[in-house]
């Protein structure tokens, strides 16, 4: 299966920025076209590497699968800096520097939250850009404000130094779904900002 081309994944984060909403139906059709997470991943490793640029991860629902896909194509050392796994609000706050009054005020699973995530990685351990997330993969711990699947993406510095841009959706599936579509999302992410980059 053909990965998803740049001009595609540009396109289809413009269409979420857009309307998110009606993006969102169109979320399994777009995870069909893109599972292919190598194509992906080698895809984000050619524009990082030409763009002379490394990126790092910050992760808590998908708990190092962003960081698995990107690092399983050879040579990704040359373009992958590093990652952290802050699954709990504790780890959030050591190792990335979240304060713990903005996971009080907003919850983890926040615009806020995963922004500072992003910004944290790339100063505990400095890279041009890094990606962020922090969801709700189920089965439990959804609220009606946080439904299961509501997953909050960010990525930092990808298109220049001080660029930022969070996002958020509702995933449909079980636990195992929602993470890999998380995972898929956050890659399909950084190609389209690469992409204007």
């Amino acid at each position: 299966m053909r990965a998803i081309t740049p001009d595609q994944a540009q396109a289809w984060q413009a269409e979420w920025l857009a309307d998110p909403q009606t993006f969102s139906h169109k979320l399994p059709e777009l995870l069909l076209q893109s599972r292919d997470l190598d194509g992906l991943a080698t895809e984000v490793g050619a524009r990082l590497l030409a763009a002379g640029k490394r990126v790092v991860t910050a992760e808590s629902c998908t708990a190092g699968g962003i960081g698995a896909a990107l690092t399983a194509i050879a040579g990704s050392s040359a373009w992958v800096e590093g990652g952290f796994i802050t699954y709990s609000n504790t780890a959030k706050t050591k190792l990335l520097d979240v304060s713990e009054e903005l996971i009080g005020l907003n919850g983890a699973v926040s615009q806020s939250v995963v922004e500072a995530m992003a910004q944290g990685a790339r100063i505990r351990l400095p890279a041009e850009c890094s990606v962020a997330v922090s969801g709700v993969a189920g089965p439990g711990g959804g609220t009606p404000q946080k439904p299961v699947g509501t997953v909050w993406f960010a990525w930092s510095g990808v298109t220049s130094t001080d660029s930022l841009i969070s996002q958020v959706l509702v995933i449909p599936g079980d636990r195992a779904a929602i993470r890999q579509a998380t995972v898929c999302i956050a890659l399909l992410g950084l190609l389209a900002v690469q992409s204007r980059s």
